[in-house]
């Protein structure tokens, strides 16, 4: 699998914090950022004082973070932008296990299938983080601290911190209990797993705060309990909000699919698209959560959103960020181009051959052979309902194959553009994509 790390990585786009806020706290609730959390004056506080150590953890249960991932990426990098040192936990023995999930039991991946999603997981966090300056971020493997544990010792020394009461009112769990599927004993015990994360990383690295979406509160709060009756003192934990859309559908999910931040599970193409399809009643919460636009700016998208829709400004200023700080400024402006040319305004024999080939796939295709007729083209690729529908629409002047007029039926298909393809279109925005064979 590719982790783009041919992209800059998110320390070279120099994103910063929004100065007009007194410290990162205020700034976080301004973004939505703040669902739930341990004592928000305590943490305005420490957040407002001296560096401390916090982490998120993300654990190997698919080959590449997505766009829910991307939160606590990004939140981890505006607390890093404040001074504050980072920890990026990816779970090699938690990813063994699996945190619960509401209706059934995981599937358990191989220990092999683990340590290789392990490795890129850890590549594609790293990119989200710097690595420089005092405050310089670390990457952690909680295997490191697992695989040594006998059960014997795991029980003594941990599980007898849990109380059962206590755990069965973890909502995770709760919801499996009440599910025809139950909940085994494996991933009942996933909070104690996560829980010693978080005493292991306040005893080794000063930890005292702890990230994550809102639907892990459970599995915080585990770690903050633990800490507190162990080391007898107070940690923090922040628990971001589960983004959903205004119309009710989830976010992040395409027909179906998760939107991955690796490009060969989600092409750069698609990604743009997602964003660019934003609604506008969910486009300026979108550029608070995942941009590092400032308030001022937000607010004149805002304005724009409400008087000007049409131009769609807001969702093409987030899509370029967004794209921009996943996959770098050069493929960026290549999707930007693709985008523009395949809708009638650049050239298309200028494209990136990758990026092409990449939209093209995403839109209404078919492989056909060189010097096919266009008519028979446009069958194939559902542009046209039939060989006589094609010739009528070519007779009319509405067919165009890479970006110039079809004037007569004789006019086939070379496949001209970069990475030999060809592009059709049917009217002003309808179009396909000619693969050759």
């Amino acid at each position: 699998m590719s982790t783009s790390t041919d992209a800059a990585p998110l320390s070279a786009l120099a994103p910063a914090n929004d100065p007009t806020f007194d410290n990162v706290w205020d700034e976080l609730l301004w973004r939505g950022l703040v669902h739930v959390s341990t004592d928000q004056a305590e943490l305005r506080e420490l957040l407002s004082g001296d560096p401390i150590v916090y982490y998120c953890g993300f654990d190997p249960t698919a080959p590449s973070l997505h766009l829910g991932n991307l939160v606590q990426l990004l939140l981890m990098r505006r607390l890093q932008l404040a001074g504050h040192r980072p920890l990026g936990l990816v779970g090699g023995s938690t990813g063994l296990v699996g945190d619960p999930r509401p209706t059934a039991e995981r599937t358990l991946n191989t220990r092999e299938t683990v340590a290789e999603w392990v490795a890129i997981l850890r590549a594609q966090v790293e990119r989200f983080l710097s690595f420089k300056g005092e405050n310089a971020a670390r990457i952690v493997n909680n295997l490191d601290w697992t695989a040594p544990l006998s059960a014997i010792d795991f029980l003594r020394e941990i599980g007898k911190h849990f109380r059962v009461g206590t755990m069965l009112k973890k909502d995770a769990v709760s919801a499996r209990l009440n599910s025809e599927a139950g909940i085994s004993y494996t991933e009942f015990s996933y909070q104690i797993l996560q829980g010693l994360d978080y005493l292991e990383l306040h005893r080794s690295y000063g930890c005292v705060l702890q990230t994550g979406g809102s639907d892990q509160w459970g599995n915080l709060t585990s770690g903050t309990d633990l800490v507190r009756k162990v080391e007898g003192v107070s940690v923090h934990a922040i628990g971001t909000p589960l983004i959903t859309n205004s119309d009710g559908t989830k976010f992040g999910k395409s027909e179906g699919n998760a939107i991955w931040l690796d490009a060969e599970m989600c092409s750069p193409w698609t990604m743009y698209q997602f964003w660019l399809n934003t609604d506008d009643r969910d486009v300026i919460e979108r550029l608070k959560v995942f941009t590092f636009l400032t308030r001022a700016e937000i607010e004149e998208y805002a304005a724009l959103v409400d008087a000007e829709p049409f131009r769609r400004a807001a969702q093409k200023r987030l899509a370029r960020e967004v794209l921009t700080t996943v996959h770098g400024a050069e493929i960026t402006e290549s999707v930007i181009a693709a985008t523009e040319a395949l809708f009638g305004q650049g050239d298309l024999t200028a494209l990136d051959a990758d990026v092409l080939r990449s939209a093209l796939s995403e839109l209404p295709h078919a492989t056909v052979a060189a010097g096919t007729p266009v008519a028979e083209a446009l069958t194939a690729t559902g542009l046209s309902s039939s060989l006589s529908d094609a010739r009528r629409a070519i007779a009319q002047g509405g067919v165009s194959l890479d970006g110039e007029k079809v004037a007569g039926d004789d006019t086939v298909v070379q496949g001209t553009l970069p990475g030999g393809v060809s592009v059709l279109r049917r009217g002003k925005k309808t179009l396909a994509g000619l693969f050759l064979s």
